[in-house]
């Protein structure tokens, strides 16, 4: 059987920082910042009053006021997300066959909002108020379902639930999805609107979250010695993969090619990582295997970099094991610096990144890092100050999430 390669031939996303992927690659490697007051809620009696929240984002430029009504925040942000990327692709689905294209979409969380403003109505109005459309629209699964009504695909149609790392598992199991001779091109990334009333209570509570209320944009500060937890943000990055000869032969723009894709589990706790970093040291080799490469041929690795002290610590000794002395030559920046964690969401907007740098060979700056933490390994070049130049020929990005979920993608320069 022929070997099939899969590349990515379109991008598309909604980001605190800017709602095109253009403008999001120029805000990281200019160190603007998309974190801010919280505006769509009172947060006067919470301990964290900022966050990465998307404003005025108009979802009737991408679909009508009818139909939008009926979707959650996160499914609106994914729609628009998907029809950036689709319209960057160049595909039109009328030219091809919908049983051969699949949409595998992944989210942290989900309809959050709706479950939060339907109960609200059932307690001050009782049972018979909430609305017939609270389940379709707080259900996990409905971006990815939305997305395949859109188009009217009919391939496989998936969603992927695993915390922080729900993108990037996503994205790998569509890339797996079209190595297996499925689909022919597949829809796929995360999209997460968590940035709630309880959302944010919740990671408050559980005391994850940076408390710097009088400086948010300098809050997010990955691998740096003052670090003091993470930016709760949301959003969606989606891509369009599809096999290799059937984008060449229509033509298509292609900015990497997918290589590999290790998914792990630690194992060991439900929100703390493995401190040795062994789960996601074992999830970067697995990617590496499937991709055919050495630790020194990697360039750039996008990093989880969630601005916590546990996970920023364990992911560069994770880097550090499965490098080793290259380790010290690779440039490691955290895209979350800017964009603040948004979950379900952040492994699609850190491969989007990825492929940018590919095509424009630059690399951003991890923005906020000043003096990086001892745990953290100081001989790391974790790119700080401004964006550099570079020859990037492959490039891995990792996601870790709650529940010991690790996932390492691969691309690299066709």
């Amino acid at each position: 059987m022929v070997e099939r390669r899969v590349v990515i031939t379109g991008l598309g996303c909604i980001t605190p920082l800017a709602e095109s992927v253009d403008l999001l690659f120029d805000g990281l490697c200019q160190s603007k910042s998309g974190i801010s007051a919280i505006e769509s809620f009172d947060t006067s009696e919470y301990p964290v009053r900022f966050g990465g929240e998307v404003k005025n984002f108009d979802v009737e430029r991408y679909t009508n006021a009818r139909d939008a009504k009926r979707m959650d925040r996160f499914t609106q942000m994914a729609l628009a997300s998907a029809i950036q990327a689709v319209r960057d692709s160049g595909l039109d689905f009328d030219r091809e066959d919908k049983h051969r294209v699949g949409v595998v979409v992944g989210t942290g969380i989900g309809g959050i909002k709706e479950i939060e403003e339907q109960h609200i109505r059932l307690l001050n109005k009782g049972p018979r108020k909430v609305s017939p459309f609270c389940v379709p629209k707080l259900m996990g699964n409905a971006a990815s379902g939305c997305i395949s009504i859109e188009y009217g695909l009919k391939g496989p149609n998936i969603c992927v639930v695993t915390a922080c790392a729900s993108a990037s598992h996503a994205i790998g199991e569509a890339f797996w999805n079209i190595l297996c001779d499925r689909s022919d091109i597949c829809i796929t990334g995360g999209s997460e609107a968590a940035l709630t009333t309880i959302g944010l209570a919740s990671f408050c509570a559980l005391k994850a979250l940076s408390t710097r209320n009088d400086d948010p944009q300098r809050a997010s500060r990955p691998f740096d010695k003052d670090r003091n937890g993470f930016v709760l943000s949301e959003g969606a990055g989606i891509l369009v993969l599809e096999e290799y000869e059937h984008a060449r032969k229509r033509g298509a723009k292609i900015y990497a090619e997918m290589l590999g894709y290790g998914a792990t589990g630690d194992g060991h706790h439900i929100t703390a990582p493995l401190e040795d970093g062994s789960g996601a040291a074992h999830a970067m080799r697995v990617a590496m295997a499937q991709a055919r490469l050495n630790p020194d041929q990697i360039n750039y690795i996008n990093a989880h970099g969630t601005s916590t002290e546990l996970n920023d610590a364990a992911e560069s000794r994770a880097i550090r094991d499965v490098f080793g002395s290259s380790a010290y030559k690779l440039a490691v920046s955290s895209s979350k610096s800017c964009l603040g964690h948004s979950l379900g969401a952040s492994g699609a907007i850190e491969l989007i990144v990825c492929a940018k740098s590919i095509e424009k060979e630059i690399i951003h700056p991890t923005a906020n890092l000043e003096v990086v933490g001892e745990d953290c390994d100081p001989k790391m070049d974790f790119v700080p100050g401004s964006a550099r130049s570079a020859d990037i020929r492959y490039a891995l990005s990792n996601s870790l999430g709650f529940g010991g979920h690790n996932c390492s993608l691969i691309i690299g320069k066709v």
